[in-house]
């Protein structure tokens, strides 16, 4: 089947890297593509020792929509194509410009001794070969012992969870979502396989508990609240199961954060206040978390009273914060001061306020984020507080300095643009459409270039 533009006018026509290197090696014909592609697929499906793999092929119609970068390949298809080409699914769909030669590093680095292409093919198969074979001992290690679940298992899963959690408010969640999935998954079967000993089963039910609510929060982030919320009834359940009343709250604290950007501030408050209601002792920093998530939630319901109440008693619990075993695993299960800090200036600019003090608060918040070798930096949080110092500056009709402060929101990568960096900047563009700021001409250009700015699928690569 040779590739035409017959479904796809110039105008809908993407130059990506994946197209570039198919015209390279003359595969641009679906009958010249298709034996490479089957090749890495049954490549693929031996070290994974997943022979439905082995099978796989594009449609025609698939086909095509990926050369002309209208669609990316999903789920195995993407895996294939990464160990086929050598480079990675982002590199593969980023636009090339026309009559250019792409200059992109392979995902490891290459010897200028062969060609690129066959250099980072071959550089390739060593590091997925390496690391299949480190994910094939893991697996043996956690299924090795029929009778009883080993130390060394448990071990392997621990460190797993601590990597995971580590990275994901650090990286885009394309690259850690199949990894966070695989350790759901041996959480799962080792609770399941009924050869956990009783002194295990509290660990294993934490780390299902830290593994869902993550999983939980991916699916928030591109955008699909119902299924982030199932998620985080299977942590609750699991937290539940380990008895860990600040694991237990922290659920209801993520229930909370899927319905405030759900737009729905009367189930937000709910669970924040349940949360609290539940675990009145708690000491973590997750205690000072569910009073911020209040806030917000009733800023958005213009409950102004009870904003300042939540926000007071935050502070007050700051104060008596003893860090425990939740703390300890840092990310997106800790809150520190500057996200706080980011959660009162929020609250606040929902309520329409930005007075100079609410000014000074939002750009020490955006402080608090700067500094990227921070443990606690995160990238959802340093565009959200980038956002809000935005909309404080247009409360006072500083319109440049509003561009300025969204500026680097508006520079991040599709891969980056999860739901509620998504929502934070579309509440930029609404305020830029209100008088009197609305006719400068600094105002339409965002509008404008925030219109455009949601990726199709939230925190995926476009």
């Amino acid at each position: 089947m040779q590739v035409t533009c017959s479904t796809y006018g110039e105008e809908d026509q993407m130059r990506t890297l994946f197209r570039h290197l198919l015209d390279e090696r003359e595969w641009r014909d679906l009958d010249a593509f298709l034996p490479h592609f089957r090749e890495a697929a049954r490549e693929l499906s031996e070290f994974e020792e997943k022979p439905g793999l082995a099978s796989l092929a594009p449609a025609p119609s698939t086909f095509e929509a990926w050369y002309y970068g209208s669609r990316q390949p999903q789920r195995d298809a993407r895996r294939v194509l990464v160990r086929m080409l050598g480079y990675s699914i982002e590199q593969l769909w980023s636009e090339v410009a026309e009559g250019t030669t792409p200059i992109f590093a392979p995902l490891v680095s290459t010897p200028e001794t062969n060609s690129p292409a066959e250099s980072g093919m071959a550089l390739h198969e060593m590091r997925r070969t390496s690391v299949m074979a480190a994910r094939r001992a893991m697996d043996f290690a956690l299924g090795a012992e029929r009778d009883r679940v080993g130390e060394e298992a448990l071990g392997f899963l621990s460190d797993e969870v601590k990597r995971i959690v580590e990275a994901y408010p650090r990286t885009p969640l394309s690259e850690i979502i199949e990894d966070l999935a695989a350790a759901q998954d041996d959480a799962f079967r080792l609770l399941e396989g009924g050869r956990a000993r009783p002194s295990q089963l509290r660990d294993l039910n934490f780390m299902a508990t830290v593994l869902s609510f993550l999983m939980a929060k991916g699916s928030h982030d591109m955008g699909e609240s119902k299924v982030a919320m199932q998620q985080a009834r299977v942590a609750f359940f699991c937290a539940q199961a380990a008895e860990h009343s600040g694991l237990i709250a922290l659920v209801d604290g993520l229930k909370s954060l899927i319905s405030y950007w759900a737009s729905k501030p009367e189930d937000a408050l709910h669970f924040a206040r349940q949360a609290a209601a539940q675990a009145p002792d708690l000491r973590g920093t997750v205690g000072v978390w569910l009073p911020g998530l209040e806030a917000r939630a009733a800023a958005l319901l213009g409950d102004g009273a009870t904003v300042r109440a939540a926000n007071q008693q935050a502070d007050a619990l700051r104060e008596r914060v003893i860090e425990d075993d939740v703390d300890a695993l840092g990310g997106l299960l800790t809150y520190p001061q500057p996200k706080q800090l980011y959660y009162v200036v929020e609250s606040e600019v929902l309520l329409g306020h930005g007075d100079a003090q609410l000014a000074a608060q939002a750009e020490e918040a955006v402080r608090g984020f700067s500094n990227r070798s921070d443990p606690s930096w995160a990238f959802g949080d340093e565009a959200g507080s980038h956002c809000n110092l935005a909309l404080v500056r247009l409360h006072s009709g500083d319109v440049d300095g509003a561009a300025e402060a969204i500026r680097p929101v508006l520079d991040l990568g599709p891969g980056l643009r999860n739901n509620g960096i998504v929502r934070s900047a579309q509440r930029v563009q609404a305020a830029l459409s209100r008088p009197p700021i609305r006719d400068a001409r600094v105002a339409g250009d965002l509008r404008a270039e925030i219109a455009m700015y949601e990726p199709a699928r939230p925190a995926l690569p476009r």
